[in-house]
């Protein structure tokens, strides 16, 4: 089974073809706390620099990404924090 680490990182490189993506997982930050599983999993820190995000609101960014992973949020996924960039900002 894939971990959802890696199928949040593979879907967001097939949906947003971004230049730089760093899929961190946090859960262990939030052990104990609210939406947190033993297994983990569920808390994760996300930049992503993709040319998708030209001309787009920090909200619209933030809808685009949750949009694609939406199947994520049914499996789990509690929390995401998101950095999303376009490769001029980035820059």
């Amino acid at each position: 089974m894939t971990t959802m680490r890696d199928w949040i990182d593979e879907t967001l490189r097939s949906a947003l073809a971004p230049t730089h993506l760093d899929v961190i997982d946090e859960s262990h930050l939030h052990a104990g706390h609210s939406g947190a599983r033993p297994e983990g999993e569920t808390h994760f820190r996300l930049d992503v620099v993709s040319a998708a995000f030209d001309g787009k609101s920090r909200v619209e960014r933030h809808r685009i990404v949750n949009g694609a992973l939406d199947p994520a949020f049914k499996r789990g996924l509690h929390a995401l924090a998101v950095r999303a960039r376009t490769p001029s900002e980035a820059a």
